[in-house]
């Protein structure tokens, strides 16, 4: 009763345990406190310092820094992939032109120390990047290396066509950003393996470590419509959705710690993921509560002050 009361109570929506106390008032708060436990991952999800989510929650976006995940559980997702705002001046201004219109930072050792922190053992961290160039190659050592320092291991990259876009700015034209994948120690196993367990149908019931196929030489994707954009370097929810379906499974929980335009949150509901999405804007937490509130398919929006991701 105490379970089935929870849930009908917070579907679609995140409480802590004062909460849960406040819907169960004829309850020892104790016995409240071990049916939530009893059930995390199979009625609920843990997704910070005292704070769950019904199973059937789908999307959650707060409001606050990406980069401070202190009020994320240690080992609590599944995968992260995310696209950050990068800083390279040098390339995002020409003339009296200034092509990024948004605040920019540069990664940090801690920055990537808490991306470990939070992800399971196995998980992949997936970070979107410009392509290569004279003016960030050494800022992509850095990360790689930032990376390695923290416990990660290098998987794979992989560039992302943007279908027929290109753009004709800096030193040649581009039409390309990069997929980093890294995996928090060794690649969990996704990848099926048909030659040593099949079930009746067909099905694997074996898996091998590494990603869920054969990554493939590029993402084709079709770049988001200029008309169409909600935040500035949008990218198109195919693109994190082919990106999802290799390094994830379904229920899983991805976080974006960046959420920009919240594309990762709908390329989440549509492949039956969950999302924790994070965007410091309150404009854009906004636009992405009017994204993900149009899909009508079960999804979830909420916006949590900065004082619940600190804890």
């Amino acid at each position: 009763m105490i379970v089935q009361n929870l849930i009908d109570v917070f579907k679609n929506t995140q409480f802590t345990l004062k909460q849960a106390y406040a819907a169960n008032p004829n309850v020892n708060p104790e016995s409240v406190r071990a049916r939530i436990y009893e059930n995390l991952g199979i009625a609920f999800d843990r997704i910070g310092r005292g704070i769950y989510i019904t199973k059937d929650a789908s999307c959650i976006c707060m409001e606050g820094d990406g980069r401070d995940l202190s009020g994320i559980a240690d080992n609590s997702i599944d995968c992260i992939l995310t696209d950050h705002p990068w800083d390279d001046s040098r390339a995002t201004k020409g003339g009296t032109r200034n092509f990024a219109t948004y605040s920019t930072f540069r990664y940090t050792q801690s920055d990537f120390d808490e991306k470990a922190r939070v992800l399971k053992d196995g998980a992949f961290l997936c970070e979107i990047i410009p392509a290569e160039s004279a003016t960030n190659f050494d800022y992509l050592y850095e990360i790689k290396k930032m990376a390695e320092k923290a416990g990660f291991e290098y998987y794979a990259k992989v560039p992302w066509k943007k279908g027929t876009f290109v753009s004709n700015t800096g030193r040649k034209s581009k039409n390309t950003e990069d997929i980093m994948l890294f995996t928090k120690g060794k690649a969990r196993a996704l990848r099926p393996d048909k030659q040593r367990g099949v079930d009746a149908n067909g099905n694997p019931t074996r898996f091998m470590a590494g990603a869920a196929g054969m990554l493939p030489t590029c993402f084709d994707v079709q770049a988001v419509p200029k008309k169409n954009i909600i935040a500035q370097s949008e990218k198109p929810v195919e693109l994190y959705k082919q990106i999802l379906e290799y390094i994830t499974k379904p229920d899983e929980i991805v976080l974006d710690q960046f959420a920009g335009s919240g594309a990762v949150g709908q390329a989440a509901i549509e492949t039956n993921r969950k999302a924790v999405l994070i965007e410091f804007d309150k404009i854009k937490v906004q636009n992405i509560a009017k994204r993900l509130n149009m899909l009508q398919m079960g999804d979830y929006y909420m916006s949590l002050p900065q004082a619940v991701l600190q804890g």
